[in-house]
């Protein structure tokens, strides 16, 4: 599961009460990671520049954004298939592998997003974290159940494009009343994983057994479909504010940590379903 803190910052920021460049005072909750996190007192000397081309004065743009995850998408889809490599050479390293990459990238997460700064090199971490942690746990889910991984990357695909289309036509809401019932289930529900990943480690109980574990499964599929919306509409407001470009890079590492979230939520509701033909 991913999550990317860094999220609220943008909202906040962009909502700092400079007319100039948009004023969103009450998108103030949690994004993705569903935490809230400190208000910063001022935004940084590019937040006061006039407003012009976003081109010529280094102002947020789509395409900025678009570069800069087809950057950390591909960086995390390389070292995922060299991964790969390395597990099916050495099995046994695949859960350090998946279990470093998994709570490697979830504290980065929160270090981005605690970050004062606009972080690249931890973003760029992430995304190799993300990737260790990718390639090792797809390659696990594979060698039990094959074809199982084209099938997770058709239905995550699909469902950005579905989550993309309702959002731009209005059909996927996001609101701050959203956002804060999204950021306090987010958290209960990385509270239940941690704990179910302890008992099941220990061999004690994993829910994800039970009758009930498709319900939960579908669950998570829904959490990690909303945060794509939720990324969605912070690039939208970052862009009407007119952020720094620097702010692509969060942004593109907020889609990539949506997208992996979504792609490991598949892989094990498409295991549920198929373990109980």
């Amino acid at each position: 599961m991913a999550f990317n803190p860094a999220i609220d910052r943008i909202d906040k920021e962009s909502s700092s009460g400079q007319p100039r460049y948009g004023q969103y005072a009450d998108f103030n909750t949690a994004g993705q990671a569903g935490a809230q996190y400190q208000q910063h007192a001022q935004l940084e000397q590019a937040y006061q520049a006039p407003s012009m081309d976003t081109g010529r004065t280094g102002r947020l743009s789509l395409d900025d954004v678009f570069v800069k995850t087809a950057i950390l998408i591909g960086l995390m889809l390389v070292t995922a298939v060299g991964t790969w490599f390395v597990v099916e050479e050495l099995p046994a390293a695949a859960s350090p592998i998946w279990l470093v990459g998994m709570f490697g990238s979830l504290a980065l997460s929160f270090a981005i997003g605690f970050s004062k700064k606009v972080n690249v090199p931890l973003i760029l971490v992430h995304a190799v974290l993300q990737g260790g942690f990718v390639g090792a746990i797809s390659k696990a889910f594979e060698t039990s159940m094959p074809g199982i991984i084209m099938a997770a990357l058709t239905a995550t695909i699909g469902t950005f494009v579905m989550m993309l289309v309702g959002w731009k036509m209005g059909l996927v809401k996001v609101t701050s009343r959203s956002m804060r019932i999204f950021s306090m289930m987010a958290m209960g529900y990385l509270a239940f994983l941690l704990i179910n990943l302890g008992l099941s480690w220990f061999g004690v109980f994993n829910a994800y057994d039970t009758p009930l574990g498709w319900l939960i499964g579908l669950f998570g599929v829904a959490m990690a479909s909303y945060s794509l919306a939720i990324d969605f509409e912070s690039i939208q407001r970052g862009i009407a504010a007119q952020l720094p470009e620097k702010y692509s890079w969060l942004m593109g590492h907020g889609l990539l940590a949506s997208l992996v979230w979504l792609y490991i939520e598949f892989l094990r509701l498409i295991a549920i379903l198929r373990s109980g033909d």
